[in-house]
């Protein structure tokens, strides 16, 4: 049997626009930060400069795009085909998913440290804590759940695709709301509403702007 690494769904249509609206919903009318509010933590957390924000965002965006790629691959041809021989596919797939992306945080990590010191120590605790990010193992397990799904079975081309756009709305969410948190005046808001309060508003009003365009581009 040959396995074709990057292959294109049998979704009909041309094949550019089918790539087109999957990062367009992976990224924007799907986005998995705002619609599906995975990744809150860092979100929250590291949007305070616009600096740690970018390359926090860079970092989800590489670790994103390769890992869901990876482990659609893994999943599709080395568990699924297993199952019939005892494998249990579903209850190893988080095991191996989190393997996977590990591996690649901490190729990230050492980059990010050899490139920037001080980006990878404004970063801090965060940074390793990718490994366990929900928007990214969401993402992975979303492109899983189309393999087994007759009416999505995404292909390889079709995965690493989703995970790029996944990585890049989140990128995105946290930019803008960096870009917001740098504007404001701590003085100008009401005390009780400073730091946590204020914060989580701005995602809310971003992420109802973001829902109102949820659905429309189905995948």
């Amino acid at each position: 049997m040959t396995v074709q690494l990057i292959a294109a769904s049998p979704i009909d249509g041309p094949m550019a626009l089918r790539l087109l609206a999957i990062l367009a919903s992976a990224s924007l009318t799907d986005n998995i930060l705002l619609a599906r509010f995975l990744g809150m933590c860092p979100f929250l957390s590291l949007s305070r400069q616009v600096r740690s924000a970018f390359g926090m965002g860079l970092a989800v965006i590489f670790v994103t795009t390769c890992t869901v790629w990876i482990n659609w691959l893994l999943y599709a041809h080395i568990l699924l085909p297993l199952e019939p021989y005892g494998l249990p596919a579903d209850s190893l797939k988080l095991i191996l998913f989190i393997v996977v992306v590990a591996a690649f945080v901490q190729l990230m990590e050492m980059l990010i440290e050899r490139i920037s010191t001080r980006l990878y120590y404004s970063l801090g605790i965060f940074l390793p804590l990718i490994t366990v990010n929900c928007a990214i193992l969401g993402a992975a397990l979303f492109m899983t759940t189309s393999v087994t799904d007759p009416a999505k079975h995404y292909g390889g081309l079709d995965s690493l695709v989703y995970g790029f756009g996944a990585g890049a709305g989140w990128f995105i969410a946290i930019m803008l709301l960096a870009g917001v948190r740098s504007r404001i005046k701590e003085d100008s808001i009401p005390p009780a509403l400073r730091g946590p309060g204020i914060t989580l508003i701005i995602a809310g009003i971003m992420a109802m702007a973001f829902v109102i365009f949820q659905g429309m581009i189905k995948l």
